[in-house]
């Protein structure tokens, strides 16, 4: 059975009722982030509790096989680009000065354009003293919007062969503040702009690891990118009966509160393979995520 640190009473301040925003992180990929999230999701909302799930791992969401949500809305999501009027242009090379991804050069007093490079800051455009840039639009993406069995749903897709997802995250995450209840945040695991984009503004990070060395390390790396955004923390340890210890003696050190530990239960992983919830397929497994959610409110309280 899961193992939880901590169990508090029902009478508690009732957290729940709050706009609490938890995001679920991860050093590495493959550790169970998106499992946690889910069942934690629906946990809370069987419980009659508001939830909106937000899946920011947009290179690759899966929280939806899952959730199995009935998608409402569609919105393409664009950044703008610079497009360049030649008749206007003069060569003088300022825009290729003050972009710093090379998606805009001039050679020669000729103009290159790169999209696929732009950040879409508008810069160019800006400093051109002969106003020959303009902008316009290109799809990186699209998010969708939904309903999953009392839990509110939104993802963000990114097209294929696109490497800016900063941009498609933060447009996923506008719907945060109109958002009654708990939000939940499935950031893309690592720890590179995407994931600071993910958990920047929430309440409480839970990093979800496992008890290998490279989870060790790269849990490690996940520690530092919050405690360098200042946001309170907690660790999850999946298939936690694995592996070996030192990821429990690091939480220890470094006074990180260890919240819950899931077993190497293989009906879990049959219930993953099948797309369905832990929560869903094994019951049992119901109070332990309720108590994780009274655990996350409790650290806030401490």
């Amino acid at each position: 059975m899961p193992c939880l640190r901590g169990s508090y009473d029902q009478g508690q301040v009732d957290w729940l009722n709050s706009q609490m925003k938890i995001a679920i992180a991860s050093g590495k990929g493959g550790t169970g982030k998106t499992t946690v999230a889910t069942n934690l999701a629906q946990t809370l909302a069987e419980e009659g509790r508001k939830v909106t799930y937000f899946d920011c791992d947009v290179e690759e969401p899966n929280g939806h096989i899952f959730l199995q949500p009935k998608i409402e809305r569609k919105d393409s999501v664009g950044i703008p680009v610079p497009q360049v009027d030649m008749e206007k242009c003069t060569g003088c090379g300022l825009c290729g000065q003050i972009c710093q991804y090379s998606a805009i050069v001039v050679i020669n007093k000729k103009v290159l354009t790169f999209p696929e490079l732009c950040n879409g800051c508008g810069g160019c455009s800006l400093v051109c003293p002969v106003e020959a840039i303009s902008e316009v639009p290109r799809q990186i993406g699209v998010v969708e919007e939904g309903r999953a069995d009392g839990i509110r749903f939104f993802q963000g897709i990114l097209r294929v062969g696109e490497v800016r997802s900063t941009p498609l995250i933060r447009q996923v995450k506008r719907s945060l503040s109109s958002c009654d209840g708990i939000k939940i945040v499935d950031a893309p695991p690592g720890t590179s702009c995407p994931v600071i984009e993910a958990v920047k503004g929430a309440d409480f990070v839970l990093l979800v690891t496992e008890p290998t060395p490279f989870g060790l390390n790269d849990l490690k790396l996940a520690v530092g990118m919050v405690r360098e955004l200042k946001i309170p923390l907690g660790v999850v340890i999946n298939r936690a009966d694995v592996g070996d210890d030192e990821v429990k003696v690091y939480c220890q050190a470094e006074g990180i509160e260890l919240l819950l530990e899931i077993p190497d239960d293989r009906r879990v992983a049959e219930a993953y393979s099948r797309g369905e919830l832990a929560v869903n397929a094994l019951p049992e497994y119901l109070p332990w995520f309720h108590r994780l959610s009274r655990s996350i409110e409790k650290s806030l309280s401490q």
